[in-house]
């Protein structure tokens, strides 16, 4: 299993092109070898909220507006700025830097300054070609300048000893999980303190979408771990993202998936921090199609929430721009939720 990665840096550096040209077309079992030559899947990209912000130098106040949003990309800037506007925290899946199929942009720099924020990034995977099958349709006469995709925190207060925490060995899309897509790395989720009231950690996730509810639980159990290795007794978390919980209809009181009892049984509490209901939505390409599931959750422990939120992830004109809709909820950073969560689901 990969290690907890603490390693900083102001920027992450580029894959070496030769590098990744030589990985595309290497055998299976040599994904080992080119992802240890890759810096940027060994560090976490860390910048502070610029000066001029309102609240970049300061710590958190009592209440914190956080979303959790898997932006598919985040290929639309403006309107992804505008419906994250008003937030405290994102915490952001599917983001890119240096992608052809997101315009070659660094997508959470640009949105973090759009919203006065600070981020902490971590790479998921460096992408050997220009996507899933469409995007490579789509974009078939352009390269990727860089080729990251990953996931983030974004802030608007200090974040503090972020980390990068894998949730699987790495390999698997190396090997061809998804048809052609090939990449090196693997599923991971970021991790942050904020500096608050109260001790309150983040922590952006996102499991891994091909795949089945037993190795969900399995991914939750080592995240929940690592989180309990990181975090002091009793400081709040707040854990959100995309868990690719396909089995989930969107049920509060009984979700559909083993992941819920791990995470249960780890101390966090769902109930008070979503409203019911999928999540995905239809992109304007026309896919995907219904029925569809509530892939992604907000989750806390020791911190209460309140004034749970699901926001449609479209554009002005009601264009979809991800297919995945925003969860969002008020925590409140200087209360403690003590409760038992176990003995309340049980009840």
């Amino acid at each position: 299993m990969r290690e907890i990665i603490t390693r900083r840096a102001g920027v992450l550096p580029a894959p070496d092109p030769i590098l990744l040209a030589d990985a595309a077309l290497a055998p299976d079992d040599a994904h080992d070898r080119f992802a240890a030559q890759v810096p940027a899947l060994h560090a976490v990209e860390h910048r502070p909220a610029p000066p001029h912000s309102n609240s970049g130098e300061r710590p958190a106040g009592a209440q914190l507006r956080v979303a959790a949003w898997n932006a598919e990309r985040l290929k639309y800037h403006a309107p992804s700025a505008a419906l994250l506007r008003g937030t405290d925290v994102v915490l952001l899946t599917e983001a890119d830097i240096g992608m052809a199929r997101s315009g070659n942009r660094h997508t959470v720099r640009d949105l973090a300054e759009a919203l006065g924020m600070g981020w902490a990034y971590g790479v998921e995977f460096v992408e050997l070609g220009l996507g899933d099958a469409r995007e490579c349709e789509w974009h078939a006469d352009e390269d990727n300048r860089v080729g990251l995709h990953g996931n983030a925190i974004l802030s608007r207060h200090p974040l503090l000893d972020p980390v990068i925490i894998p949730l699987d060995p790495g390999g698997t899309w190396f090997a061809g999980r998804s048809g052609n897509q090939r990449r090196l790395g693997g599923r991971m989720a970021v991790a942050a303190r904020l500096d608050a009231p109260r001790p309150l950690w983040l922590v952006s996730a996102h499991f891994e979408s091909h795949s089945d509810a037993a190795d969900r639980a399995r991914q939750g159990e080592r995240l929940a771990a690592a989180i309990d290795r990181l975090v002091p007794a009793g400081a709040g978390v707040v854990l959100g993202g995309d868990v690719n919980t396909k089995e989930a209809s969107g049920s509060l009181e009984a979700p559909e998936e083993p992941l819920f009892a791990v995470l249960r049984d780890a101390g966090f509490d769902w109930r008070r921090c979503n409203a019911p209901g999928p999540t995905q939505r239809t992109r304007p390409d026309g896919t995907p199609v219904p029925p569809f599931a509530r892939l992604d959750w907000l989750f806390t422990r020791h911190v209460e929430a309140e004034a749970p939120e699901t926001i449609p992830a479209v554009d002005a004109a009601g264009a979809a721009i991800s297919d995945h809709d925003v969860v969002a909820a008020t925590v409140l950073t200087d209360v403690a939720a003590e409760r038992v969560v176990t003995a309340e689901v049980e009840a």
